[in-house]
């Protein structure tokens, strides 16, 4: 059976449509400023397009993408775990976003709940451990609900906590707080739970690590990850 294009009913081609949604989602830009920019390209679009199309093309690029590295994390990323939560306000009501960065700052998992307990917890490491196995060693803070739910995993033997053993993930959280601003925070919990899984792809795609690698391989890499991303949903 053959796989129907999802652009096959838009007149504006997928290139500029994949190359909207990256400027949306990879830099703290509003929507109009990616309307501007576009506008500086020849591509003539209003921001309410540029919005539809983030949300209509966003989570599949992200599915896409994250169906290609899954297998490639399982196998490479069981080492160590770095968990953590932080709050993001929706409506102007505290919720907690929960995230999982490998060794490697790969973020493995985002996960939005409106409570900060064990059950919230529970809720987060079952959905990492099912997509990612379980890792040799996963590092937390001393916030007891972790100690609490991996208590009911069996696998509180892992947690490790302590003074700077958790900075990876701390650090990670930045450039998810840059979009945020940008936004000007979020009115719905779905569309926070649909943006930091978007977003959390989006990083890992892009994210080369360009400090540990010369400038040949950043060059290389960064072209490649920008090659595979324009053949996003292309059949």
């Amino acid at each position: 059976m053959i796989k129907q294009s999802p652009f096959k009913y838009f007149k504006t081609s997928p290139e500029v449509i994949r190359l909207a949604v990256m400027l949306y989602v990879r830099f703290p830009l509003s929507l109009r400023n990616v309307e501007d920019l576009l506008h500086e390209r020849g591509i003539e679009v209003s921001h309410e397009t540029v919005r539809y199309w983030w949300n209509r093309f966003g989570p599949m690029f992200a599915s896409e993408i994250r169906q290609k590295r899954v297998q490639q994390l399982r196998a490479h990323s069981k080492w160590k775990w770095h968990v953590d939560e932080v709050f993001v306000k929706v409506n102007g009501k505290r919720h907690y976003l929960w995230r999982a960065v490998d060794h490697e700052g790969e973020v493995l998992e985002a996960v939005v709940t409106k409570r900060r307990n064990k059950a919230a917890a529970l809720k987060f490491l079952k959905k990492l451990m099912k997509r990612h196995g379980c890792a040799e060693e996963i590092v937390t803070d001393r916030f007891a609900s972790y100690k609490a739910a991996l208590r009911d995993l069996g696998a509180l033997e892992k947690q490790q906590t302590g003074r700077w053993l958790n900075n990876r993930v701390e650090n990670s959280h930045l450039p998810f707080r840059r979009r945020e601003r940008a936004m000007q925070r979020f009115r719905r919990m779905r569309s926070l739970q649909k943006f930091a899984s978007v977003h959390s792809s989006v990083y890992n795609h892009f994210n080369q690590e360009r400090s540990l690698a010369s400038r040949d391989t950043f060059k290389l890499t960064r072209a490649a990850a920008l090659s595979e991303w324009r053949q996003l949903c292309s059949g």
